[in-house]
């Protein structure tokens, strides 16, 4: 797919921002990128303009946009094994929570730990995404470090996630266990 020829900006309004305190809400459309994209074609053959449907456009409504949060999810859901680990874990600890019959505030904080994780998991996988698109086959250091960087956030947020679930369910179950 091939949006402007490189270095220039054709897809872009080149009008100028305004100053002032309504600039940005009065201006933005004007930044938002056609969604008309040429396509590529086979050698010999004519490129074809087509439309996007809502592809470089703001959602025009909040359905819309809860659809294309839900793709994410769903995206990551299926690709990603890590989220799917992180899902099922966050799951179980909460299932565990609940029958253990801890306290609601425990149960929240077990419940937001596990979903940081998954949040963290999702930007991870969109920060690889553009970085793959960004650095496409070839190997970049800087690619690496921002790859590096964003496993790394989930790392620290996973192991914290299980200190302080095992801080809130190891001594109720060690009681029911014990207590048997």
């Amino acid at each position: 797919m091939h949006l402007t020829q490189p270095g220039t900006m054709s897809n872009f309004s080149s009008t100028a921002p305004r100053k002032g305190k309504l600039a940005a809400a009065e201006d933005f459309s004007r930044y938002v990128p056609s969604a008309s994209v040429e396509t590529e074609a086979p050698r010999g053959a004519r490129a074809e303009r087509s439309e996007r449907r809502l592809a470089w456009k703001v959602a025009p409504n909040l359905l819309v946009s809860f659809r294309y949060a839900w793709a994410g999810v769903h995206y990551a859901f299926v690709t990603q094994r890590n989220f799917r680990i992180h899902c099922t874990v966050g799951v179980l600890a909460l299932a565990l929570g609940a029958f253990l019959q801890v306290g609601t505030v425990e149960l929240a904080v077990v419940g937001l730990t596990a979903a940081l994780v998954m949040v963290l998991e999702l930007l991870n996988t969109a920060i690889e995404s553009v970085v793959d698109l960004t650095v496409r086959q070839t190997y970049h250091e800087l690619a690496k470090t921002a790859k590096d960087c964003a496993a790394g956030a989930v790392l620290i947020a996973a192991i914290a996630s299980v200190v302080v679930a095992g801080l809130i369910l190891l001594p109720p179950l060690a009681t029911l266990v014990l207590g048997s």
